[in-house]
């Protein structure tokens, strides 16, 4: 893989020259989980193996020496100095266990720690990583500066996020209690102050952001802050108008459709809608012709009827507008 000195560190890695920084470090942390010495004791390949891929997510995950790299190859380290070919080195005594050597990596090597926390929270999200290793001079510096901040997304009934309601989490083996206000809609972002990541020696910790997806509701959906759904009438009712009993989330209420009712109008029940900042927004229904599967021999007799009386063709207009 070496020639001359110089290592294709994409081909290192497994990925293509074109990978984004996520990309290699998905690809990076499942080499080193791979080939850890802790994983391999005594296996003196795996070890070299696992300096070397090191040292291509080292180059890799900075913007600048992966800018040289790719401009000037094997000659990149002159171009510019850092850490080259060959110089990578890693003490794996001074780290208590695997976790502690990544964030340590992750840190050093500019890749941004907190990606996830501990297992146990709903959803998988796999091992957490924290800021960097603790230690004297500049890197502790590094580990001050280590972002801590963790995401996760919770998944919300209609019900819940109209509500409101209250979830239990368990985050880095604590049991987290929240509130979720009501009137929170589809990307809404949580922020749980100090209950992110931990880092290990400091006792710093991050924030937790929790982004909410509402699930699809049978009836009802959102249109910024108005609630909208379809209302199922007859033809007779569309045409001579009706009062007619509707649902609305605070339960039934009852309504006028007024006559010649046609597609594309709406009813607007004022603040009976989704729960916004000082009240409710309003509720829109738009009515949805719903015809009888099977039709009585009277409903019959007097559509046919209907149909004899029919004073308008209802595509004359259209048949006219569609010409080309």
């Amino acid at each position: 893989m070496a020639v001359n000195g110089y290592r294709d560190y994409f081909q290192v890695l497994g990925v293509d020259r074109s990978a984004d920084a996520d990309a290699i470090k998905r690809a990076f942390r499942k080499l080193a989980r791979q080939y850890h010495p802790d994983v391999n004791p005594n296996n003196k390949d795996a070890e070299a193996r696992f300096k070397e891929i090191s040292e291509a997510y080292e180059v890799l995950s900075d913007p600048q020496k992966r800018r040289r790299y790719e401009q000037f190859g094997q000659y990149w380290n002159q171009a510019g100095g850092g850490a080259g070919p060959g110089g990578f080195d890693v003490d794996f005594g001074r780290y208590g266990n695997f976790d502690d050597f990544i964030n340590d990596l992750l840190g050093r090597f500019g890749g941004p720690a907190g990606g996830g926390f501990g297992s146990g929270f709903p959803g998988g999200f796999g091992a957490g990583f924290g800021g960097g290793f603790p230690g004297a001079g500049p890197q502790a510096a590094r580990a001050a500066s280590a972002n801590l901040d963790a995401e996760a997304t919770i998944s919300l009934s209609f019900a819940d996020a109209f509500r409101g309601c209250e979830r239990t989490l368990a985050v880095n083996e604590e049991r987290v209690q929240v509130r979720i206000p009501a009137g929170v809609k589809n990307g809404s972002r949580l922020r749980l102050k100090e209950k992110g990541n931990l880092q290990p020696g400091t006792g710093r910790r991050g924030d937790l952001y929790l982004n909410l997806k509402l699930q699809d509701h049978p009836v009802w959906s959102l249109d910024g802050d108005q609630l909208r759904a379809e209302l199922p009438l007859s033809l007779d009712e569309l045409a001579l108008g009706a009062e007619v009993q509707v649902a609305t989330p605070d339960g039934v209420a009852t309504v006028q459709v007024p006559p010649g009712m046609t597609p594309g109008r709406s009813l607007r029940l004022k603040g009976k809608g989704w729960p916004i900042k000082g009240g409710r927004g309003d509720l829109l229904l738009t009515p949805l012709l719903r015809l009888p599967e099977q039709l009585s021999p009277r409903e019959r007799e007097l559509l046919e009827q209907l149909r004899q009386a029919r004073s308008v063709d209802p595509r004359a207009a259209w048949l006219q507008a569609a010409r080309l």
